[in-house]
């Protein structure tokens, strides 16, 4: 009789569990094919001040595009100047957020302190690379009002192990080969603001 109830409750539990696996998942919404604005809610001053270091950074881009060190070593300085200026007071978040951002900015300026001491646009290039991926982050943590990023890969730089760079433009500018290879590369993201 006991081996009748369990294989009975044993029924009952795979045909519940069965039936549940079954069911539809919730449906997603289905993509309108266009990019959704992401938010970003802090001060318009400080999007100004970030916004004159992502013009700053572009130009630098464009610098290293063209393998032009001097004119790199200039600008590089110059956004080091627009990311130590950045308003960080004025972000109104919780003390651990913008510890983060206050991390982040510091390592930015940090590798760009460095930069000028590259010897070789290898040695730019793989800075520029570092400061890439630490601006992503700290644009991805703050947003940037009115401004759409395109986050870009190149999967050769760096003997085959790939970097990424950010661009006010849709179409490829590959800084890490220039000239030799310049439309080498792909968008990964896109982080659009209002």
């Amino acid at each position: 009789m006991n081996f009748k109830v369990c294989v009975s409750v044993g029924l009952v539990v795979l045909a519940t569990a069965l039936f549940a696996c079954h069911q539809e998942a919730p449906k997603e919404e289905q993509s309108t094919g266009t990019l959704a604005a992401l938010q970003a809610p802090y001060s318009q001053v400080f999007y100004d001040s970030l916004g004159n270091a992502l013009s700053s950074y572009y130009q630098l881009s464009d610098a290293l595009v063209k393998a032009d060190s001097t004119a790199a070593n200039v600008i590089a300085a110059t956004l080091k100047f627009h990311i130590d200026s950045l308003p960080l007071t004025l972000l109104q978040m919780d003390s651990s957020h913008l510890g983060n951002i206050t991390g982040i900015t510091g390592s930015i300026s940090a590798e760009l302190a460095g930069f000028e001491g590259e010897t070789g646009l290898e040695g730019k290039r793989a800075s520029f690379q570092m400061v890439s991926d630490m601006l992503f982050d700290l644009v991805k943590n703050t947003g940037l009002k009115g401004h759409t990023i395109y986050h870009q890969y190149c999967p050769m730089a760096f003997d085959d192990k790939g970097a990424y760079w950010l661009s006010d433009k849709p179409g490829i500018q590959n800084p890490y080969f220039g000239h030799k290879m310049l439309t080498c590369g792909e968008t990964r993201d896109t982080l659009s603001y209002k």
